[in-house]
Protein backbone atom coordinates (compact mmCIF):
# COMPACT_ATOMS: atom_id res chain seq x y z
CA UNK A 1 0.00 0.00 0.00
CA UNK A 2 1.22 3.45 -0.92
CA UNK A 3 0.05 6.22 1.35
CA UNK A 4 0.17 9.88 0.41
CA UNK A 5 2.71 11.91 2.31
CA UNK A 6 1.15 14.35 4.73
CA UNK A 7 3.02 17.67 4.80
CA UNK A 8 4.83 18.37 8.09
CA UNK A 9 2.22 19.79 10.51
CA UNK A 10 4.96 21.69 12.39
CA UNK A 11 8.35 22.90 11.18
CA UNK A 12 10.79 20.04 11.75
CA UNK A 13 14.41 20.38 12.85
CA UNK A 14 16.61 20.85 9.78
CA UNK A 15 20.16 21.71 8.69
CA UNK A 16 20.41 23.72 5.49
CA UNK A 17 23.07 26.11 4.19
CA UNK A 18 22.88 29.70 3.01
CA UNK A 19 24.49 30.34 -0.37
CA UNK A 20 27.51 31.81 1.43
CA UNK A 21 28.01 28.27 2.90
CA UNK A 22 26.98 29.30 6.43
CA UNK A 23 24.78 26.74 8.23
CA UNK A 24 21.10 27.63 8.70
CA UNK A 25 18.86 25.60 11.01
CA UNK A 26 15.30 25.79 12.31
CA UNK A 27 16.72 27.78 15.25
CA UNK A 28 17.63 30.58 12.79
CA UNK A 29 14.05 31.16 11.61
CA UNK A 30 12.51 34.59 12.14
CA UNK A 31 10.36 34.83 15.24
CA UNK A 32 6.90 36.34 15.41
CA UNK A 33 6.34 36.16 11.65
CA UNK A 34 4.65 33.92 9.12
CA UNK A 35 7.17 31.43 7.76
CA UNK A 36 6.84 30.62 4.06
CA UNK A 37 8.94 27.80 2.58
CA UNK A 38 9.31 27.45 -1.19
CA UNK A 39 10.91 24.14 -2.18
CA UNK A 40 12.00 24.44 -5.80
CA UNK A 41 13.90 22.84 -8.67
CA UNK A 42 15.51 25.41 -11.03
CA UNK A 43 14.51 23.28 -14.05
CA UNK A 44 10.84 22.97 -13.05
CA UNK A 45 8.49 25.09 -15.18
CA UNK A 46 5.92 25.41 -12.37
CA UNK A 47 8.71 26.62 -10.05
CA UNK A 48 9.81 29.17 -12.64
CA UNK A 49 6.25 30.49 -13.05
CA UNK A 50 5.72 30.59 -9.27
CA UNK A 51 8.89 32.58 -8.62
CA UNK A 52 8.11 34.93 -11.54
CA UNK A 53 4.69 35.53 -9.94
CA UNK A 54 6.26 36.19 -6.53
CA UNK A 55 8.77 38.55 -8.16
CA UNK A 56 5.99 40.50 -9.92
CA UNK A 57 3.69 40.53 -6.87
CA UNK A 58 6.22 40.87 -4.06
CA UNK A 59 4.00 43.17 -1.96
CA UNK A 60 1.64 40.21 -1.43
CA UNK A 61 4.41 38.26 0.32
CA UNK A 62 6.26 40.88 2.35
CA UNK A 63 4.46 40.04 5.65
CA UNK A 64 6.18 36.64 5.69
CA UNK A 65 9.73 35.48 6.19
CA UNK A 66 10.43 33.49 3.04
CA UNK A 67 12.82 30.56 2.82
CA UNK A 68 13.54 29.37 -0.70
CA UNK A 69 15.07 25.90 -0.51
CA UNK A 70 16.67 23.81 -3.26
CA UNK A 71 18.78 20.66 -3.41
CA UNK A 72 20.58 22.10 -6.45
CA UNK A 73 24.06 23.71 -6.43
CA UNK A 74 24.59 27.39 -5.69
CA UNK A 75 25.33 28.23 -9.35
CA UNK A 76 22.00 26.83 -10.54
CA UNK A 77 20.10 28.52 -7.71
CA UNK A 78 21.71 31.89 -8.52
CA UNK A 79 21.03 31.53 -12.24
CA UNK A 80 17.40 30.61 -11.49
CA UNK A 81 16.96 33.61 -9.20
CA UNK A 82 18.67 35.99 -11.64
CA UNK A 83 16.30 34.79 -14.37
CA UNK A 84 12.99 34.47 -12.50
CA UNK A 85 13.34 36.25 -9.15
CA UNK A 86 15.85 39.07 -9.53
CA UNK A 87 13.87 41.48 -7.30
CA UNK A 88 13.42 38.79 -4.65
CA UNK A 89 17.20 38.43 -4.22
CA UNK A 90 17.32 42.01 -2.88
CA UNK A 91 14.63 41.58 -0.21
CA UNK A 92 15.66 41.23 3.44
CA UNK A 93 12.82 38.83 4.29
CA UNK A 94 13.94 36.26 1.70
CA UNK A 95 16.63 33.68 2.45
CA UNK A 96 18.02 31.35 -0.21
CA UNK A 97 18.96 27.95 1.18
CA UNK A 98 20.61 24.79 -0.08
CA UNK A 99 19.48 21.41 1.17
CA UNK A 100 22.82 19.65 0.74
CA UNK A 101 21.86 16.73 2.98
CA UNK A 102 18.56 16.06 1.16
CA UNK A 103 16.50 16.53 4.31
CA UNK A 104 13.65 18.65 2.99
CA UNK A 105 11.71 15.89 1.24
CA UNK A 106 12.04 13.51 4.20
CA UNK A 107 11.15 16.07 6.85
CA UNK A 108 8.66 18.47 5.21
CA UNK A 109 7.11 15.84 2.90
CA UNK A 110 6.26 17.81 -0.26
CA UNK A 111 4.44 15.81 -2.93
CA UNK A 112 6.02 17.59 -5.92
CA UNK A 113 7.69 20.80 -7.05
CA UNK A 114 7.15 23.51 -6.12
CA UNK A 115 6.32 22.56 -2.55
CA UNK A 116 4.80 25.61 -0.85
CA UNK A 117 4.42 25.59 2.93
CA UNK A 118 3.03 28.44 5.01
CA UNK A 119 3.56 28.16 8.76
CA UNK A 120 2.28 30.34 11.59
CA UNK A 121 4.68 32.24 13.88
CA UNK A 122 4.14 29.26 16.24
CA UNK A 123 5.58 27.02 13.47
CA UNK A 124 2.27 25.25 12.77
CA UNK A 125 1.19 24.51 9.20
CA UNK A 126 -1.44 26.93 7.91
CA UNK A 127 -1.43 25.94 4.25
CA UNK A 128 0.39 23.55 1.92
CA UNK A 129 0.12 23.56 -1.84
CA UNK A 130 1.82 22.09 -4.86
CA UNK A 131 -1.03 23.03 -7.22
CA UNK A 132 -0.56 25.23 -10.27
CA UNK A 133 -2.31 28.12 -8.50
CA UNK A 134 -0.58 27.45 -5.17
CA UNK A 135 1.52 30.60 -5.27
CA UNK A 136 -1.63 32.74 -5.61
CA UNK A 137 -3.29 30.82 -2.74
CA UNK A 138 -0.23 31.55 -0.58
CA UNK A 139 -0.36 35.28 -1.41
CA UNK A 140 -4.03 35.37 -0.34
CA UNK A 141 -3.33 33.44 2.89
CA UNK A 142 -0.40 35.72 3.78
CA UNK A 143 -2.45 38.87 3.13
CA UNK A 144 -5.36 37.56 5.21
CA UNK A 145 -3.25 36.33 8.13
CA UNK A 146 -3.63 38.28 11.35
Amino acid sequence: NVTAQIPAPVIPAFNFFKLDQKPFTNKDLASGKLLFFVFFDPGCEHCQHSVQYMNANYSSYKKASIYMVSIFPEGQVNQFMNTYGKLLKTKSNITLLQDRKNEFILKFKPKKYPGLFLYSPQKKLILYSDADDGIQKMAKAIKEAK
